[in-house]
Formats: C-alpha cells, structure tokens, sequence
C-alpha cells in the first residue's frame, strides 16, 4: 500500500479509479477497506480517482500513543499529506462520523485543498461531547461516566470491527479517542466556509438534529436516512451514494 508521511507518521492509502480526485476517510474502528466493502469505493472510482484512507492509528497507518497527534491540525495535516503523495492538488472529500469530523479539520485548517465536503454523522456544532450525555442516559449510567468503554465494547461485536481493533494498539485506539472526544463544535468555522457541503445523518443517530440545525442556519444541503441509527447510518451508505454522486458532480437535479 502507498505511503504517505505527515509530522513523522505514516498514513496508508489506496488509490482506485480515474477521474477527478475525491478522498474517503472511514469512522471510528474503521480502515480505507471499510469504504471498499460497502461498494462506495467501486461505483465512485467509475468516475472519480477514488482516494481510501486508514486513519491514524488504524490499520497499516502508524499508531502514537500521544493525543496530541490527534488534534484537528494534525488530521488537517495527515489528510494534505496523503493528497500530495497521491499527486492531488485538491480533492472532494467524503467522510462518516470520525471522518466527518476530519473532512471539517481539513475545511477549517487547508480550505484550499477541498473542491466539495461530503459529512455523515458528525455533529458540527457541539462535536462529539453532545452524543456523551444521551448515551450515557440510554444505558443508564451517571453523567461522569467514562464512555469510552462502552464504546470500544459495541463496536467488538461487529466482527469487521472487532478485526480491526484487535489488530490495532490499545493505547493509540485511546488516545485517538481523548483527542477527538474533547474537540470544540467547528461551526464557526465552517459556517464561513466557501466549500460547498453536504451533510447527512440517520432520524435516530444523535448527532441528526445539530446536523440538520446547522444546514438550516448557514444554507447546507442535508438529508436524512429515515429510521437509521449511527451504526445503520453507514451501513446504509449504498443509499446515501446517488444523492452524494449528484452533489459530486454539481447536478442538483
């Protein structure tokens, strides 16, 4: 797999296709592969030089322990370098969950780089922290509860996941986690963006609402899954792909 290197990390990627450049960075416990196995990767490179990432600490990328490589510069800063490996002066960016909230470093830190941000399941103007308290609530657990175990818990129950976080460094998994679980909203920020964007999310993942809220504010496209959750959210991303290839390709029909 190529290589590319940013602040003395590694970050694996693949590359598919011919056509204008577009990124796919996955979400938490995911790798590059996780794009390729929804069939995303294989309809999008019929049109697109199809650009799949494993995100630091994941797969064949490097793992530090660190959560200060985690921050939103430096996944702005893993995301450029893989564009300049790859001989991408900019690129359309698709991103779910972890990887929407890297598609909005990348629009806030590098705007330059980016032609379109297409952003599944990741709320922009509380981040991560407004997921914590209704999670907790949902499982009946104290507000001050640490939820990442319960995290790291569900997600081995899918053996696609369970693979990948067996194979990965715990202490990575965790710092990854601190780093991104403490980020500011980007609102501000990407309320003032030229980027067009698309936004979308399922009726009952948490983060549906601020989503929706957000494109109502600053004028973003968004839609919705009906009656998925955060977890069918992406398994359903054959179904968000033609309205993600219209807004792709400027056809607003």
């Amino acid at each position: 797999m190529p290589i590319a290197r940013s602040n003395g990390y590694r970050i694996s990627y693949q590359i598919a296709g011919d056509g204008p450049p577009l990124l796919l960075h996955p979400g938490m416990f995911q790798t590059g592969a996780h794009w390729t196995r929804t069939g995303c990767t294989t309809t999008l490179a019929a049109t697109h030089t199809v650009i799949t990432v494993d995100p630091l600490g994941l797969g064949a990328s490097d793992a530090p322990h660190d959560p200060a490589a985690y921050t939103l510069a430096r996944r702005a800063d893993y995301i450029t370098a893989v564009l300049d490996a790859a001989g991408a002066t900019t690129a359309a960016f698709w991103g779910y969950s972890l990887g929407a909230l890297t598609g909005y470093a990348v629009a806030v830190h590098a705007p330059e780089r980016l032609t379109r941000l297409v952003a599944g399941a990741f709320d922009p103007i509380d981040g991560f922290r407004s997921a914590i308290a209704p999670v907790l609530r949902h499982l009946g657990l104290p507000a001050d509860t640490d939820p990442y175990p319960f995290m790291h818990q569900a997600a081995t129950a899918d053996p696609a996941l369970a693979a990948v976080i067996d194979a990965a460094d715990p202490a990575a998994l965790r710092a990854n986690f601190q780093a991104f679980a403490h980020e500011p909203g980007q609102h501000h920020a990407l309320a003032t963006t030229d980027i067009p964007m698309l936004m979308y999310a399922g009726t009952e993942d948490f983060w549906h609402d601020p989503m929706r809220t957000f494109a109502q504010q600053t004028g973003t496209e968004f839609f919705s899954l009906p009656g998925a959750d955060h977890q069918t959210g992406w398994d359903r991303a054959a179904d968000a792909l033609p309205r993600v290839l219209r807004f792709l390709t400027g056809d607003q029909n």
